[in-house]
């Protein structure tokens, strides 16, 4: 079953798809919570790596980024950023897989925790061993060139770590026009680069597959094993980070209620409810834990007014978010706000 597959609820990924951003764009002179802003995403947000995002929103982000800062590649140099670290514990899990092709399995299997349009696949013909990749939205191919750039880069870092020094993969392939200047990609993704092709990905030998993984350490697979065993054996927990990411999406909108979240999930009401039950959870508990943890952020961390807050965790008035957050905090969101904001932050009333 797909999650979200019967709802236009955007696909939703973990802030680590923009680790490294930030810093590279002060490198570059650009101001990034204000290029985030533009596209209607909280800065705040990528201090939290358990954080999501829209996948859309974070796709034109790059593509405003690049603009913003004269940087036509700078898909290609968030990829040559990037650490098995980004993947959390799943990365560290894959990285002690004693193949090339078993990393790369695991990985597929489980990108749906970090990245829910991401679409992978391993086909092998001819000898050769294509790893394609795509990402599953709505917006034309020219509007997500920074993020295929950044996603198909990420995988040739990858692939190139796998095998270890001295080799590399065959060559890279990109659905994408050439670019007026090709050296920034030749210098990430190496000179055997084509554009203009059916499918972004990386090629390697079908034998690379079967290639012993350079970065693993046997003496530890037992415990990864087991680490990544006790996650799959727990899918109402999946169900539970899936819910809560989709009540987050979901608040700013007023649209969240018990049945929205159960379309999305393809679930009736009352199969959700008692799924959620059997964990420890419930609708209303859901709803709360999420507004509590984005309240303290909102309102501690950013500029915006408390009306606007009110709305962005789904309150119809400002008066009911005051008493809620009266409730849950023991004071007023403005009495919160003088005590905890960060130093150098705004702290504007609600009006």
């Amino acid at each position: 079953m797909a999650f979200g597959r019967s709802l236009a609820v955007h696909p939703l990924a973990r802030t680590t798809v923009l680790a490294n951003y930030a810093d590279l764009v002060r490198s570059l002179g650009g101001d990034p919570p204000a290029l985030m802003r533009a596209v209607g995403l909280d800065p705040a947000a990528l201090a939290d790596p358990d954080q999501w995002l829209p996948v859309a929103a974070g796709i034109e982000l790059l593509e405003h980024t690049a603009a913003a800062t004269g940087c036509p590649d700078l898909g290609l140099r968030l990829a040559e950023l990037s650490r098995f670290s980004n993947l959390g514990p799943i990365g560290l899990v894959a990285r002690e897989e004693l193949t090339v092709r078993s990393v790369l399995d695991l990985l597929i299997q489980q990108f749906r925790r970090y990245n829910e349009a991401l679409r992978a696949q391993i086909v092998v013909s001819n000898g050769l061993a294509g790893l394609w990749v795509d990402l599953a939205l709505d917006s034309p191919a020219d509007r997500r060139r920074q993020g295929t750039d950044l996603l198909v880069g990420v995988c040739h870092r990858l692939v190139g770590r796998l095998l270890g020094p001295g080799r590399q993969p065959v060559g890279v392939t990109l659905t994408r026009t050439a670019p007026d200047d090709p050296a920034p990609y030749h210098r990430v993704l190496g000179r055997a680069v084509t554009f203009r092709q059916p499918r972004s990905g990386v090629l390697l030998h079908d034998s690379d597959l079967a290639a012993p993984n350079t970065l693993a350490d046997p003496r530890l697979r037992p415990y990864t094993r087991q680490f990544l065993k006790n996650i799959d054996a727990a899918p109402g927990g999946v169900l539970i980070d899936r819910t809560r990411r989709l009540v987050e999406e979901l608040l700013p909108t007023g649209r969240c209620s018990l049945e929205q979240l159960a379309r999305a999930v393809d679930l009736d009401p009352r199969t959700l409810q008692r799924r959620l039950a059997a964990r420890g959870e419930g609708y209303s508990s859901l709803l709360d834990s999420v507004r509590t943890r984005l309240a303290r952020r909102y309102v501690a961390d950013s500029e915006r007014p408390l009306t606007e807050i009110a709305g962005l965790l789904g309150f119809s008035c400002p008066g009911t978010f005051s008493r809620w957050f009266r409730d849950r905090f023991g004071t007023s969101p403005s009495a919160w706000r003088k005590q905890h904001a960060r130093p150098g932050s705004g702290t504007r009333s609600g009006h």
